[in-house]
């Protein structure tokens, strides 16, 4: 664990953000976060290809501040950015996402609760943030229900279903550290108590191994299917997001299926190595829901002129990872805090500079993109 006090040091990028937390970090809870599957070379595609993005701007429009207020799923937001559900958030910081949720209600956006979270969903609700709650299939089809059910009942706005998980992603800083979670950070919503918790293979050695890896494999089930994902629908008055669509035409069944919203996302590149950056599937997704739903993309987020490149291609928001972590491992709710309120000046700053009045005007940008970007991601040329 890692001291609350705040980093003093001015954060003027998210990089700032990101070295205080390297500096505070065990080397091996870095690696935890930071690492991606593989050879990581999706977690590297992904910054690559969003800054392979040029974004037009518009001139003489009259604009002195962009306005980046909205609104996801009908509950409005200062900017159109979610915070991304990220597991045992104890590990960077000892009050996890507790704090991280205050940080996210404070900065006026949506907070998505992981269901391996460090706390329960009813203390991550009770907070008061805009949280949605995110949902894995575990193999007891009963849990997964009861999971459904306490979203419902501490307020969750809408339930995020995480598709792309149906074995964890060999993720060799892991295995490499023989990680294992300390006894004092557990998946409280799955342990009846920290006792319970403490004895399960997330806190047993496996040498040569993820213990996190092993115990994901035990709870999960990677059979997940479509007519899960109508069990789930009908289960729940929630609004349904997809979390993990990357291809137009797994975008096109899930809108078939009710979905109410889906997030193009390769996880971060924490699974598939080799999968395609989620902002280059963005604008195919986009094209083929056609309105029906809106959708959110995530992956690599590093500011607020990322956040208005993905809203020139088409994006209705975009989810920020790690970013938020940093902050939270810098300075935990002050830090987090800070790290969205940079979002939110850069996003505004990038709004105004490009000549957008509001968010409808940015998702008008013209998008300019190298060759070979253009035909998998729809973007064009000037």
């Amino acid at each position: 664990m890692i001291s609350s006090a705040s980093d003093s040091r001015a954060l003027f990028d998210i990089g700032d953000a990101e070295q205080a937390a390297f500096r505070a970090l065990p080397r091996h809870v870095w690696d935890f976060i930071d690492g991606g599957s593989g050879s990581e070379s999706t977690l590297v595609a992904n910054r690559t290809a969003l800054d392979r993005i040029g974004l037009t701007p518009r001139v003489l429009t009259g604009v002195t501040r962009g306005d980046s207020t909205g609104e996801l799923l009908g509950s409005p937001v200062s900017m159109p950015l979610a915070v991304a559900p990220m597991a045992y958030q104890q590990l960077v910081h000892p009050d996890g996402e507790l704090a991280l949720a205050r940080a996210a209600r404070s900065a006026g956006v949506v907070f998505i609760a992981s269901m391996l979270s460090s706390h329960t969903v009813e203390a991550i609700a009770g907070v008061g943030a805009e949280t949605w709650f995110q949902l894995y299939w575990l193999r007891d089809r009963d849990r997964t229900e009861e999971l459904i059910e306490r979203a419902e009942a501490s307020g969750c706005r809408a339930l995020v279903l995480t598709v792309d998980v149906p074995r964890m992603g060999r993720r060799l800083r892991d295995m490499r550290n023989a990680f294992t979670l300390p006894s004092t950070v557990t998946a409280a919503n799955l342990d009846a108590s920290p006792a319970a918790g403490r004895g399960s293979t997330a806190h047993t050695e496996q040498p040569g191994s993820s213990a996190v890896m092993v115990h994901t494999a035990e709870a999960l089930d990677p059979a997940l299917s479509w007519a899960d994902l109508e069990w789930v629908r009908d289960r729940t008055g929630l609004p349904l997001v997809l979390k993990g669509v990357m291809d137009p035409a797994d975008a096109a069944r899930a809108v078939d299926a009710g979905v109410d919203a889906m997030v193009v996302s390769n996880h971060g590149g924490r699974q598939l190595d080799g999968a395609l950056p989620s902002i280059t599937a963005l604008s195919t997704v986009v094209r083929e829901v056609s309105g029906r739903c809106p959708v959110l993309v995530d992956s690599g987020i590093r500011s607020g002129t990322d956040v208005l490149r993905a809203l020139a291609l088409g994006a209705s928001g975009a989810l920020i990872g790690r970013p938020a972590l940093w902050g939270l491992a810098a300075g935990g709710q002050d830090g987090a805090s800070r790290v969205l309120r940079l979002l939110h000046t850069e996003l505004e700053h990038a709004m105004t500079l490009a000549g957008c009045a509001d968010l409808s005007s940015a998702r008008r940008l013209t998008t300019t993109a190298p060759a070979d970007a253009l035909a998998a991601h729809g973007g064009t040329t000037s």
